[in-house]
């Protein structure tokens, strides 16, 4: 096993830095090649976006090896940098893996992987294009997260957005096209804003390049530093309406509910690309070593954090339908981990990124889990039965009690009847999404909840703002598990049905795959928390980040066999 560990290790050596290239390029490719085959081909497609999501998962995992290998270059938590145009940066186009970008990208190739799998059983035949879609979504997510420069971060902004613009809409109906016209318009404002940021940022400092602007940034003259941070506030109000953060999170729940479930599920890691985009840019611009502009905005951070997570709370546990409940975790998550960001110490920040991976698993099965909960019990709606007939499930019409509740039609006992496997694997993967998602022992969603809570709370003197976060997420995790608890009850413990859920193996796998992968951060929550904590101590000093990308050398130009003989 060893001797493989380290073939695996030579070859992965050899592959850099092209290797970082593969997850923007192989997704690209496989779109425009999908598109060539035309509708006729959808078992093809099919094939070729489960293989594409298969390639995009390995080398992502490969890169996320190659950054933590004790021996992969620059020693451990290497940066691989790569340059397309062979044009040194800030001049040239870079694409950047380090800790951070690699677990986001191993994170989408998880979820995708098991979003295009899932989508193979039915979903993508509702409409065109399915999976070129998909697959440029990829494309955008993966660019986003690799990119070390603004302006190739608002080109695969918008790829990924004018791919999920279909993806919403995939299905038709009048609900997709309403909340589509309000995702399109929110998502196209804050394009404009991201536009004008980046503009007025260049024109201050004169580079879009990420580890440049840290560097002018700490060098600028007092009269230009109110133009940065002008520049900051705007880029930061584009973020947040990405990052469903309030009060611009209006949109997010129709929206996500609108859409179909792997679609869903794929959408749970827009929101972490916002939240992504502002930890990035805050730890580089801002850092403690940028003179008066360390650390602004942190107080912002925090009281939008701590009102998104307030707000999400109040939507999980009002809300009467099964789709909106994953809507409103992802908002809760992301109010978690702004205000966890915001608090702007490593330690918090180690818990906050453990929480990310675990969250994002949680809520993308937790859509697809949804898809299957509502097609046993309520045939496609969103309301249990007994709500719309207005009847008590345990109450006569007159409010008393049934003593002859226990019993089906055959007038036989209930009790002590084995559960049928589809039953029991929808009820036990119901329950793991709760105590994930309320972040209850003992899985990963409480290891997260309480390693930042830790480190906020383990110092001589906490601020006011570290006791508000601790009850705003313990009063979210109460409202969680009530609002998801009562659910439960309402789908699998009342108006029992005589028929059986019919679960396609392409749809289990993918589910408890993701489930499966909390389950494996809980076991391993170690070597996670660690990669974890190297990530955020990275972050908090952007130094080597800056002299990796800076540093990068161009490849020397072929030498011709005449020349060389001189």
């Amino acid at each position: 096993m060893n001797e493989l560990f380290a073939f695996l290790d030579r070859l992965l050596e050899f592959s850099m830095p092209h290797l970082i290239a593969v997850p923007i390029l192989v997704p690209m490719l496989t779109a425009a090649l999908m598109l060539l085959l035309g509708e006729e081909h959808r078992r093809s497609k099919s094939a070729l976006s489960v293989v594409s999501g298969l390639i995009g998962l390995l080398t992502a995992l490969a890169l996320l090896r190659w950054v933590n290998a004790p021996d992969t270059g620059g020693g451990p938590g290497s940066i691989g940098v790569y340059l397309p145009g062979n044009w040194r940066a800030p001049f040239g186009i870079v694409l950047v893996a380090d800790r951070l970008s690699t677990m986001m990208v191993a994170l989408t190739g998880v979820v995708a992987f098991a979003a295009s799998i899932y989508s193979t059983s039915r979903w993508d035949r509702a409409g065109v294009h399915f999976h070129p879609l998909l697959q440029l979504q990829l494309m955008g997510l993966n660019g986003a997260f690799l990119t070390g420069d603004l302006f190739n971060l608002f080109v695969f902004f918008e790829v990924m957005l004018a791919a999920s613009y279909g993806l919403l809409l995939h299905g038709s109906g009048r609900l997709r096209v309403q909340a589509g016209l309000h995702y399109v318009a929110i998502n196209l404002a804050a394009s404009s804003l991201f536009l004008i940021g980046a503009s007025l940022l260049y024109g201050v400092t004169g580079t879009l390049n990420m580890a440049d602007l840290g560097v002018r940034i700490a060098q600028l003259a007092p009269a230009d530093r109110g133009l940065v941070h002008a520049a900051a506030a705007i880029l930061a109000t584009a973020f947040f309406a990405k990052a469903g953060a309030w009060p611009l999170n209006f949109w997010l729940v129709p929206a996500y509910s609108a859409a179909v479930s792997p679609v869903g599920a794929v959408f749970s890691l827009l929101t972490k690309l916002g939240i992504y985009t502002i930890l990035r840019l805050w730890t580089v611009l801002f850092a403690p070593d940028t003179g008066a502009s360390a650390q602004f905005g942190q107080g912002v951070l925090i009281t939008i954090g701590m009102a998104t997570l307030f707000c999400g709370a109040l939507g999980i546990v009002g809300t009467q339908r099964l789709s909106n409940l994953a809507g409103f975790s992802v908002l809760v998550s992301a109010g978690t981990l702004l205000a966890a960001i915001g608090f702007g110490q490593p330690a918090v920040w180690a818990g906050a990124l453990y929480y990310l991976l675990t969250s994002t698993l949680a809520a993308a099965a937790f859509f697809m889990l949804i898809d299957m909960i509502e097609r046993w019990r309520n045939a496609g709606m969103s309301i249990a039965p007994h709500e719309a007939a207005g009847d008590a499930p345990f109450l006569s019409r007159d409010l008393r009690r049934l003593d002859d509740v226990n019993l089906d039609d055959d007038a036989q006992a209930l009790y002590g009847r084995a559960i049928p496997a589809g039953v029991a694997f929808l009820g036990l993967s119901f329950v793991c999404c709760t105590l994930l998602i309320a972040g209850m022992p003992p899985l990963s969603g409480f290891v997260g909840k309480f390693a930042m809570l830790s480190a906020l709370l383990d110092s001589a003197r906490v601020s006011p703002a570290a006791w508000v976060f601790l009850g705003l997420l313990m009063l979210s995790g109460f409202f969680s598990l009530l609002a998801l608890g009562r659910t439960g009850i309402r789908h699998f413990w009342t108006q029992a049905h005589a028929t059986l859920p019919a679960l396609p193996a392409l749809e289990v796998l993918p589910v408890a795959a993701l489930l499966a992968a909390c389950l494996a951060l809980t076991i391993g929550g170690g070597p996670v928390m660690h990669h974890a904590a190297a990530t955020a101590e990275g972050l908090f000093s952007p130094t080597a980040y800056r002299q990796a990308v800076l540093g990068a050398t161009q490849v020397p130009n072929p030498v011709a066999p005449k020349e060389a003989a001189k």
